[in-house]
């Protein structure tokens, strides 16, 4: 059995200023893979012109396995036969982690304040954290959501600088429920903007049966419009409704 371990070379750009993380990632994953790697830096400018140039190639970093040149990471990770990421594939990845997380917070919010971590001030936690956390995604960048938006919402169609404003409501309402102050603002909001946008993921998804990108965490996301957006929509107006029958139970 040959115990010798293969080697790779790797040319990566490492200069004063800049270190490129993609070629830290190459080169963990050669070793991880039990290569070793002989690591070759381009520290200027010039250098990595001239490699490009001799290579034929276009970027940095590049990894050659057996005197055979294989690529950058990408390449590198197909030819090891793992997965590579499409950043223009639909995913509800940002959707789960920021329920999750919310969730997570409002249990550890209800066992901080009552010793309980499930109890009904942390369902409507969770729910107030969720619309908090939703509009900060979608307040990273007002104008790429607002455009967003204008594609399916009933309102922002007909007067646009809803769009803008939508993100500053949702979060207004948001934090108003979690601390359960001023309910005759933050409810007729949330009742407000969830009926709405309701209404108009459904049209848009259900009837018109449009494919569409959602707005719902951001003007960046490729979670695509439908039982999402609807969810959200449908959580502030089931909150708003509670919290107008709360005081009568």
């Amino acid at each position: 059995m040959n115990d010798i371990p293969r080697t790779a070379v790797l040319h990566r750009m490492v200069m004063p200023t800049h270190t490129c993380p993609y070629g830290l990632k190459a080169r963990h994953l050669l070793r991880s893979l039990g290569y070793v790697v002989e690591d070759h830096h381009l520290v200027t400018r010039e250098e990595v012109d001239r490699f490009k140039a001799e290579h034929g190639v276009a970027t940095t970093p590049q990894t050659f396995i057996d005197g055979v040149r294989i690529g950058g990471y990408d390449d590198l990770r197909r030819y090891f036969g793992l997965k590579v990421a499409d950043a223009s594939a639909t995913t509800y990845r940002p959707v789960i982690a920021l329920f999750a997380m919310t969730a997570l917070m409002a249990i550890a919010a209800g066992y901080a304040v009552d010793g309980t971590a499930l109890t009904i001030r942390a369902a409507e936690w969770f729910v107030a954290f969720s619309m908090c956390a939703l509009a900060l995604l979608k307040l990273q960048n007002v104008e790429k959501f607002a455009t967003m938006f204008l594609n399916y919402d009933l309102l922002a169609m007909r007067w646009v600088p809803y769009g803008r404003i939508y993100p500053f409501a949702e979060g207004l309402a948001g934090v108003l429920m979690v601390a359960g102050a001023l309910h005759w603002l933050s409810v007729p909001v949330a009742l407000f903007i969830g009926t709405i946008g309701a209404a108009s993921v459904f049209k848009a998804v259900y009837i018109n049966q449009r494919e569409l990108k959602c707005a719902c965490v951001g003007g960046d996301s490729n979670v695509p419009l439908g039982f999402v957006s609807l969810t959200e929509n449908l959580m502030m107006i089931a909150m708003a409704v509670w919290m107008i029958a709360k005081p009568a139970m």
